[in-house]
């Protein structure tokens, strides 16, 4: 396709990207230069970098940021690991009852996030099954902790996202060639050899794909923490999005919630870009 014609076709999603993309982000920008309030919001006060000092030099950032980085570090490799071997499983049944599993497996894309958290959070109430299951295993109660809270949310968060990499995956296995797998078993290769050198090497761009949209998600997550932790401070649960929206909601400090925002954004930016680096390599290595 030429250039022009590329163009013609591609120009609406462009202007409609920056419209809502890339004008917001700018205007974020520069509300995050400005002290605002609910109480002066039509006439805030320029303060320049002043609010992205203050977010820098706030304990309470840094505290949500390392539980973002902590719930990162391992409901992402969790999730992948999860995916990757339920969709090798799945891929091992018949269709029929592969039709089953799936629906069932699928439950976390069908609730609404805020339900599922609520459903969720009901298995660990004083009525709940694993109370119950807990107080008669172990002869003491459940309590709602600071670990505890943290454990919580990052099972849910597992339990939320592996559906999204396992069908992903899943529908990666479905291009594999029978014909590599079946040479490979002709040569006497194990299970683990043919997962190993061909699956995973075959599955790789799905797994860079996976990880962009994870570590996104990761940075975003809300509902969950909202519902689990009800914002309490005692448990340490924050994470960058609810410590944002308290600063803009609770303590009604709008500039300094959007300068947390642009920050948020860069960190974004500096652990996707060598994986977007990554798949454009595979890409072209691809041609």
């Amino acid at each position: 396709m030429k250039r022009d014609t590329f163009f013609r076709f591609a120009s609406p999603s462009i202007l409609l990207m920056t419209l809502l993309m890339v004008v917001p982000l700018f205007m974020a920008i520069w509300l995050g230069m400005n002290f605002m309030t609910f109480t002066n919001i039509n006439e805030p006060q320029f303060v320049g970098l002043q609010n992205y000092i203050d977010v820098l030099s706030d304990s309470r950032f840094w505290q949500s940021f390392r539980f973002t980085a902590l719930y990162a570090a391992i409901v992402v490799p969790a999730t992948i690991l999860v995916g990757f071997s339920v969709a090798l499983l799945l891929d091992q049944v018949s269709s029929f009852t592969r039709g089953i599993y799936m629906s069932i497996f699928l439950l976390p894309f069908i609730i609404v996030p805020i339900v599922g958290t609520l459903m969720f959070k009901q298995l660990f109430e004083p009525s709940g099954l694993f109370t119950y299951l807990y107080q008669t295993l172990l002869d003491t109660k459940f309590r709602y902790t600071e670990i505890t809270v943290k454990t919580l949310i990052i099972l849910y968060g597992v339990w939320y996202v592996a559906p999204f990499s396992f069908v992903v995956y899943f529908a990666g296995l479905q291009t594999l060639s029978k014909d590599q797998i079946e040479a490979a078993s002709i040569d006497g290769a194990t299970r683990w050899q043919k997962i190993r050198h061909i699956v995973i090497p075959h599955l790789q761009s799905l797994t860079i794909l996976i990880l962009l949209f994870s570590i996104m998600d990761t940075y975003r997550v809300f509902d969950s923490v909202f519902v689990l932790s009800e914002l309490n401070p005692i448990y340490k649960a924050d994470t960058v999005m609810t410590y944002t929206f308290q600063t803009a909601i609770t303590v009604q400090r709008l500039g300094k919630a959007n300068a947390m925002a642009i920050l948020t954004v860069v960190g974004i930016m500096v652990v996707l870009i060598p994986n977007l680096i990554q798949a454009y390599r595979e890409q072209i290595e691809e041609r």
